[in-house]
């Protein structure tokens, strides 16, 4: 009761100041509007349904095998094939709290359980005939740390107060995102020397005891720059390809890496960002579960970025119990991040009671024109029975005028924020146009498909007033699109499937999460995606949840096994 009255009270302080600060600005008049089409529209949300089957670059020009491991090899020459394979079935496929109880009953250590990541990792992901092209660097500290867990492990006795927590626990980060040790690099080549301090989110899952494992592979620049490209395509890291149907199945954009790794089980969890389904589209294309927080609930300090209106980061993982752990362990407030809100519940917040979670009565909308989908017609069936009423909604025709200006202005000014407050002082590019000038002095290399989406960048000329007049305009829009029908309905939450309805989560703010709803014909994974309103990340990991549970979905790409 306590976590829903402070709740309450911050959404009301929250929404007069919202509303007071927009009342001083005019409207977007319609001469100053510029609809987004269809095409641009594909590339707002990153969708991830482009069917590359063929791509320029398959393997890292910049990157090679050796040098991810160099460092790492000599630490694992005690870790054998036999270790690997009488792990496998402790490991492979194990939610967080049943590792913690292996370790708890002594069937591993989490030195050991780091070493079996690294093992897959390096037996699967670079220069085989399964590569997955999904990381991008290990951190060469690593081991070291783990065995410091494993001695701390011997003060806590046991691992019974750690079932829900992400100590010990393995965890790769995209490669957007700062951590000690290893380059930022946002898969440019640009970046490849931009080694920094930890981002806040990385502090925080220091603090609650991970492992940072290392970096995974993304679209570069966070899908906003080439245009052309296909998703979990990055100059450094190369194609990130698809466990499901390497070179056949879209991998999804653009935490690439951080969906494939997940699925792959190349650590207990990742961390992906998103502007709009960078988080949603991978974690739905892999058969994994994303979720994509309100913005402001995880700081973005320390994250490459493209808008400081809509990124966040969030994380992708196997089950939602993992999801609700890790989110546990990153959210809270971040005075350096002009998003960032105090946050009124303790940490276990949103793992509690997330077990005796019920749809009995809950009430979601679903559109009309999604009937068409077998996978979908399916997974509401089975919330019809767990208790769940589903209403077939038609869907407000709202637009997004103006999206790709949001993100083109945005960036324009957030990049050179990053670089001045967080980037490596060595390295001399700032802006955009450094970027796309250090990019031509080898374009083979640094960008094969091109750099169209940065001139747009640099091309925009609106001014500050626009770009607030923009966020007013499609933060409204966003919102009523969500909230029409849910109070027209009396909705709970609103039905999707992968990223179909992340542009407008994103202008609005809201939350989502996909959770695997099956595989086509043709093999390719699906995700139903809840998507809620402000704040309610703890219903949408219980609705997520009891559907899970409900319909075990999820299938281990096979050939990973």
């Amino acid at each position: 009761m306590r976590y829903i009255l402070f709740l309450l009270i911050f959404l009301f302080v929250f929404s007069c100041k919202d509303n007071k600060s927009r009342e001083a600005r005019e409207p977007i008049s319609e001469s100053e509007t510029v609809e987004t089409t269809a095409e641009e529209q594909s590339e707002l949300d990153a969708i991830s349904t482009k069917d590359f089957t063929e791509f320029k670059v398959l393997d890292s020009k910049i990157l090679m095998k050796a040098d991810i491991w160099a460092e790492i090899n000599p630490q694992m020459e005690d870790f054998k094939e036999s270790d690997y394979n009488r792990l496998k079935p402790l490991i492979l496929e194990q939610d967080i709290p049943t590792l913690q109880k292996h370790i708890s009953d002594g069937n591993f250590t989490y030195e050991a359980l780091t070493k079996f990541y690294l093992y897959r990792i390096r037996k699967f992901d670079r220069e085989n005939s399964l590569s997955l092209n999904s990381v991008i660097s290990i951190n060469p500290e690593v081991l070291n740390e783990a065995k410091a867990k494993d001695e701390a492990l011997k003060i806590y006795g046991n691992t019974q107060n750690l079932v829900y927590s992400v100590f010990g626990m393995p965890i790769l980060l995209k490669d957007n995102v700062n951590a000690s040790g290893m380059a930022t690099t946002a898969g440019a080549v640009a970046l490849k020397e931009n080694v920094t301090e930890d981002a806040f989110i990385v502090q925080k899952l220091k603090s609650k005891g991970a492992l940072i494992l290392g970096k995974a592979n993304l679209s570069e620049w966070a899908y906003f720059f080439c245009g052309e490209c296909p998703s979990g395509y990055s100059a450094i890291g190369g194609q990130t390809l698809n466990p499901y149907g390497r070179r056949i199945i879209d991998t999804g954009g653009s935490s690439s890496g951080s969906g494939v790794a997940a699925s792959a089980n190349f650590a207990a969890a990742t961390i992906g960002s998103e502007t709009a389904g960078s988080i949603l589209s991978p974690a739905s294309q892999n058969s994994v579960v994303g979720l994509k927080p309100t913005v402001g609930l995880v700081s973005r300090s320390g994250i490459v970025p493209i808008s400081s209106t809509l990124d966040t980061a969030g994380p992708i993982t196997r089950t939602v119990m993992d999801n609700a752990i890790v989110l546990d362990a990153i959210f809270g407030e971040d005075q350096s991040d002009s998003k960032s809100f105090m946050i009124m519940w303790e940490s276990g917040f949103y793992t509690k009671d997330l077990k005796n979670a019920s749809l009995q009565g809950k009430r979601f909308g679903a559109p009309k024109r999604m009937m068409e989908d077998t996978l979908f017609v399916k997974a509401l069936d089975v919330l019809k029975q767990q208790g769940a009423e589903i209403i077939e909604i038609e869907e407000q025709q709202i637009g997004l005028p103006n999206f790709i200006s949001l993100l083109n202005l945005d960036m324009k000014k957030d990049l050179p924020a990053y670089m001045d407050a967080y980037a490596n002082d060595n390295i001399s590019i700032r802006t955009i146009e450094d970027v796309m000038e250090y990019n031509l002095k080898d374009s083979l290399i640094n960008m094969p498909y091109g750099q169209d989406l940065f001139k747009g960048i640099v091309g925009d000329n609106g001014d500050a007033d626009y770009l607030e007049r923009i966020k007013d305009t499609l933060n409204t829009n966003g919102k009523s699109y969500f909230d029409v029908p849910m109070q027209q309905f009396n909705l709970d939450g609103f039905l999707s499937i992968n990223n179909n309805h992340a542009a407008y989560a994103a202008v609005a703010e809201y939350p989502a999460i996909t959770v695997p709803m099956g595989y086509t014909d043709k093999g390719v994974p699906k995700g139903l995606t809840f998507i809620g309103k402000r704040l309610q990340e703890k219903q949408l990991l219980e609705w997520a949840y009891v559907y899970e549970q409900a319909s075990k979905e999820r299938v281990a790409p096979e050939n990973y096994n």
